[in-house]
Protein backbone atom coordinates (compact mmCIF):
# COMPACT_ATOMS: atom_id res chain seq x y z
CA UNK A 1 0.00 0.00 0.00
CA UNK A 2 1.29 3.73 -1.33
CA UNK A 3 1.99 6.36 1.48
CA UNK A 4 -0.10 9.63 0.45
CA UNK A 5 1.75 11.99 -0.82
CA UNK A 6 2.50 14.68 1.83
CA UNK A 7 0.82 18.19 1.34
CA UNK A 8 2.91 21.55 2.30
CA UNK A 9 1.15 24.65 2.35
CA UNK A 10 1.70 27.49 -0.25
CA UNK A 11 1.72 30.98 0.67
CA UNK A 12 2.49 34.35 -1.30
CA UNK A 13 4.07 37.29 1.07
CA UNK A 14 3.05 40.82 -0.46
CA UNK A 15 5.42 43.82 0.69
CA UNK A 16 4.74 47.33 -0.26
CA UNK A 17 8.59 48.61 -0.09
CA UNK A 18 6.40 52.23 -0.61
CA UNK A 19 5.09 52.08 2.54
CA UNK A 20 1.87 53.44 1.35
CA UNK A 21 3.21 55.75 -0.68
CA UNK A 22 2.53 54.63 -3.92
CA UNK A 23 -1.28 54.38 -3.23
CA UNK A 24 -1.40 58.05 -2.01
CA UNK A 25 0.27 59.67 -4.82
CA UNK A 26 -1.13 57.04 -7.95
CA UNK A 27 -4.17 59.34 -8.27
CA UNK A 28 -1.83 62.55 -8.65
CA UNK A 29 0.66 60.49 -10.96
CA UNK A 30 -1.85 58.57 -13.58
CA UNK A 31 -5.05 59.53 -12.98
CA UNK A 32 -6.48 56.74 -11.04
CA UNK A 33 -5.90 55.44 -7.83
CA UNK A 34 -3.97 51.81 -7.98
CA UNK A 35 -6.76 50.75 -5.03
CA UNK A 36 -9.82 49.14 -6.46
CA UNK A 37 -11.70 46.85 -5.29
CA UNK A 38 -10.42 43.70 -3.27
CA UNK A 39 -7.17 43.53 -1.73
CA UNK A 40 -4.76 46.25 -1.10
CA UNK A 41 -3.51 47.68 -4.10
CA UNK A 42 -0.54 49.66 -3.39
CA UNK A 43 0.76 50.10 -6.70
CA UNK A 44 2.30 48.42 -9.46
CA UNK A 45 4.87 45.81 -8.86
CA UNK A 46 8.29 46.81 -7.82
CA UNK A 47 8.04 50.05 -9.29
CA UNK A 48 6.25 51.42 -6.87
CA UNK A 49 7.34 49.22 -4.04
CA UNK A 50 5.47 45.97 -4.52
CA UNK A 51 7.55 42.80 -4.14
CA UNK A 52 6.00 39.15 -3.54
CA UNK A 53 7.58 36.27 -2.93
CA UNK A 54 6.54 32.74 -2.36
CA UNK A 55 6.55 30.46 1.31
CA UNK A 56 7.05 26.57 0.64
CA UNK A 57 8.92 24.26 2.35
CA UNK A 58 9.65 25.91 5.52
CA UNK A 59 11.43 28.66 3.33
CA UNK A 60 10.97 32.44 1.62
CA UNK A 61 12.13 32.65 -2.30
CA UNK A 62 12.11 35.50 -4.34
CA UNK A 63 13.76 37.18 -7.29
CA UNK A 64 15.71 40.23 -7.89
CA UNK A 65 18.51 41.50 -9.64
CA UNK A 66 20.76 38.97 -7.55
CA UNK A 67 18.79 36.26 -8.82
CA UNK A 68 16.76 33.20 -6.90
CA UNK A 69 17.53 33.93 -3.38
CA UNK A 70 15.64 32.16 0.11
CA UNK A 71 15.71 33.28 3.58
CA UNK A 72 13.49 31.89 6.42
CA UNK A 73 9.75 33.28 5.86
CA UNK A 74 10.17 37.46 6.94
CA UNK A 75 13.75 37.01 6.94
CA UNK A 76 14.74 40.61 4.42
CA UNK A 77 15.24 43.28 5.80
CA UNK A 78 11.93 43.82 4.63
CA UNK A 79 10.61 42.56 7.82
CA UNK A 80 6.89 41.06 8.30
CA UNK A 81 4.75 41.42 4.93
CA UNK A 82 2.02 43.55 4.60
CA UNK A 83 -0.25 40.19 3.29
CA UNK A 84 -0.05 37.02 2.76
CA UNK A 85 -2.08 35.19 -0.35
CA UNK A 86 -2.97 31.38 0.90
CA UNK A 87 -1.85 30.29 -2.98
CA UNK A 88 -3.29 25.83 -1.45
CA UNK A 89 -0.97 23.21 -0.94
CA UNK A 90 1.66 21.24 -3.35
CA UNK A 91 2.59 17.84 -3.52
CA UNK A 92 6.00 19.03 -4.48
CA UNK A 93 8.68 17.53 -2.35
CA UNK A 94 11.20 19.99 -1.33
CA UNK A 95 14.05 18.31 -3.59
CA UNK A 96 11.99 18.50 -7.03
CA UNK A 97 11.38 22.05 -5.84
CA UNK A 98 14.87 23.00 -5.37
CA UNK A 99 16.46 21.02 -8.04
CA UNK A 100 13.31 23.23 -10.27
CA UNK A 101 14.54 26.37 -9.13
CA UNK A 102 18.12 25.26 -9.82
CA UNK A 103 17.06 25.00 -13.66
CA UNK A 104 14.91 28.48 -13.17
CA UNK A 105 18.23 30.00 -11.83
CA UNK A 106 20.14 28.79 -14.68
CA UNK A 107 17.84 29.86 -17.64
CA UNK A 108 14.57 32.31 -17.12
CA UNK A 109 15.54 33.95 -13.73
CA UNK A 110 19.03 34.87 -14.01
CA UNK A 111 19.65 38.22 -12.23
CA UNK A 112 20.59 39.73 -15.75
CA UNK A 113 16.97 38.62 -16.93
CA UNK A 114 15.58 41.01 -14.02
CA UNK A 115 13.21 43.65 -15.42
CA UNK A 116 11.18 45.97 -13.93
CA UNK A 117 7.74 46.20 -15.65
CA UNK A 118 8.15 42.78 -17.46
CA UNK A 119 10.33 40.18 -15.87
CA UNK A 120 10.50 40.67 -11.87
CA UNK A 121 9.78 39.42 -8.55
CA UNK A 122 6.13 39.12 -9.32
CA UNK A 123 6.57 37.22 -12.34
CA UNK A 124 8.73 34.65 -10.56
CA UNK A 125 6.53 34.04 -8.02
CA UNK A 126 3.30 33.71 -10.80
CA UNK A 127 5.64 30.68 -12.48
CA UNK A 128 6.58 29.28 -9.43
CA UNK A 129 2.81 29.39 -7.99
CA UNK A 130 1.74 27.68 -11.17
CA UNK A 131 4.55 24.79 -10.88
CA UNK A 132 3.29 24.15 -7.16
CA UNK A 133 -0.31 24.54 -6.97
CA UNK A 134 -1.36 24.95 -10.75
CA UNK A 135 -2.96 28.59 -9.82
CA UNK A 136 -2.07 32.12 -10.98
CA UNK A 137 -1.22 34.76 -8.02
CA UNK A 138 -3.95 37.69 -7.91
CA UNK A 139 -4.72 39.72 -11.20
CA UNK A 140 -4.49 42.33 -9.59
CA UNK A 141 -0.69 41.88 -8.59
CA UNK A 142 0.15 40.54 -12.07
CA UNK A 143 -2.07 42.94 -14.15
CA UNK A 144 -0.45 46.27 -12.42
CA UNK A 145 2.82 47.05 -14.67
CA UNK A 146 0.41 47.26 -18.03
CA UNK A 147 -1.97 49.39 -16.22
CA UNK A 148 1.25 51.85 -15.45
CA UNK A 149 2.23 51.64 -18.71
CA UNK A 150 -0.50 52.70 -20.08
CA UNK A 151 -0.52 55.90 -18.45
CA UNK A 152 1.33 59.29 -19.60
CA UNK A 153 3.48 59.23 -16.40
CA UNK A 154 4.07 55.47 -16.39
CA UNK A 155 5.34 56.29 -20.78
CA UNK A 156 7.31 59.37 -19.52
CA UNK A 157 9.19 57.34 -16.16
CA UNK A 158 10.13 54.40 -18.13
CA UNK A 159 13.46 55.00 -19.12
CA UNK A 160 13.76 55.66 -15.14
CA UNK A 161 12.14 52.62 -13.83
CA UNK A 162 13.89 50.26 -16.25
CA UNK A 163 17.39 51.20 -15.08
CA UNK A 164 15.94 50.20 -11.60
CA UNK A 165 17.29 47.19 -9.97
CA UNK A 166 15.66 45.99 -6.93
CA UNK A 167 17.28 43.02 -4.79
CA UNK A 168 15.35 42.98 -1.64
CA UNK A 169 18.22 42.85 1.20
CA UNK A 170 18.75 39.94 3.84
CA UNK A 171 17.93 37.31 1.50
CA UNK A 172 20.79 34.47 0.86
CA UNK A 173 21.50 33.69 -3.39
CA UNK A 174 19.67 31.11 -4.13
CA UNK A 175 22.39 27.77 -5.07
CA UNK A 176 21.42 24.05 -5.25
CA UNK A 177 25.01 23.30 -5.12
CA UNK A 178 24.61 23.33 -1.85
CA UNK A 179 20.56 23.82 -0.55
CA UNK A 180 20.59 26.86 0.24
CA UNK A 181 23.40 29.12 0.49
Amino acid sequence: MEEPLALHPVKLYVYDLSKGMARRLSPLMLGKSTAGTGPPRPGPPAASGRHTSIIVHKDEFFYGSGGISSCAPGGTLLGPPDSVVDLGNTEVTEEIFLEYLSSLGESMFRGESYNLFEHNCNTFSNEVAQFLTRREIPSYITDLPAEVLATPFGQALRPLLDSIQIQPPGGNTFSRHNGQS
